[in-house]
């Protein structure tokens, strides 16, 4: 059942989860943003290896750029292993919440706790092109073992025997298969997606789909996946937000039967739930 949000109501948390951290202004997320990765290791009120049940917790988040307000008292929570989708128009600050989120932006108010171990994954895969695909995926990772960890990752996105290719010999989705190894080979707690398939022709984000699901079931990583596409959203998440105005206007789970098909009932209702929230009519003029 979705759950609408007035502008000074918090978003619905998740069950269970406790509150933890102090609210700060001018909040600085800790962390070291590496080629599309965000490791984060070091101190601040931002980052914590867990906090009660929730894997990120936010609570009035402000960020303004100059007179313009982007994000405005947002509240968020994110359980562990949760995969939630945000929706949200253009300059909605989709993006702006992620790079936050991530450590990229340490110019915002409000409380802002996210998991220690972070990864990003951009709609560009951010590939170093000097470097083959091995180093790419265990860029930043030590021990012993990181080779072996990397060989294992390229291995589970469907590129074993890859591992000294250059990146400018890949296709789009290789390329991109090559990023969620990156950033899953951390094993992080917190997997952030900015648009990732957007780059992708329909066949080949068919098979990421498929791709992301089955590596979210192995790693079990709580998900924030931003996108587009209502469609991509109602596939792959547990619950979906929309994003409007700096708020979220709706927060909805994600109720259809697996595997989820676009012609169940129950999708196309979520999808029109959806693509009203963001103001689009989903009727073609002819239907009018």
């Amino acid at each position: 059942m979705a759950t609408r949000l007035r502008r000074n109501l918090t978003t619905a948390s998740v069950a269970g989860a406790s509150e933890a951290g102090t609210s700060v202004s001018r909040t600085s997320v800790s962390g070291t943003s590496v080629s599309g990765t965000s490791d984060a290791s070091g101190g601040g009120t931002a980052v914590a290896d867990r906090f009660g049940d929730a894997a990120v917790r936010v609570r009035g988040l402000r960020r303004a750029f100059g007179d313009q307000v982007v994000l405005d008292g947002l509240d968020l929570t994110v359980a562990p292993g949760e995969f939630v989708a945000l929706l949200g128009r253009s300059g909605s600050g989709k993006s702006t919440l992620l790079r936050v989120l991530g450590g990229f932006d340490h110019e915002v108010d409000g409380q802002v706790l996210a998991a220690r171990s972070r990864s990003v994954v951009f709609q560009e895969a951010r590939l170093l092109p000097w470097r083959r695909l091995l180093p790419n995926v265990t860029l930043g990772l030590t021990g012993r073992d990181a080779g072996e960890r990397g060989r294992a990752a390229l291995a589970e996105v469907g590129l074993s025997g890859r591992e000294r290719s250059w990146p400018v010999t890949l296709s789009g989705g290789e390329a991109q298969r090559v990023a969620l190894a990156r950033a899953l080979v951390r094993e992080p707690e917190l997997l952030m997606l900015d648009e990732p398939f957007g780059a992708l022709d329909a066949l080949t984000r068919i098979r990421m789909h498929a791709l992301l699901q089955r590596l979210c079931r192995r790693h079990r990583p709580a998900v924030l996946f931003v996108t587009h596409d209502v469609d991509e959203a109602i596939l792959l998440a547990d619950r979906v937000l929309v994003l409007t105005a700096g708020r979220f206007s709706l927060d909805v789970a994600v109720d259809v039967a697996s595997p989820r098909r676009r012609t169940d009932p129950a999708f196309d209702r979520l999808r029109t739930l959806l693509l009203a929230e963001l103001g689009v009519d989903d009727l073609p003029e002819s239907t009018h």
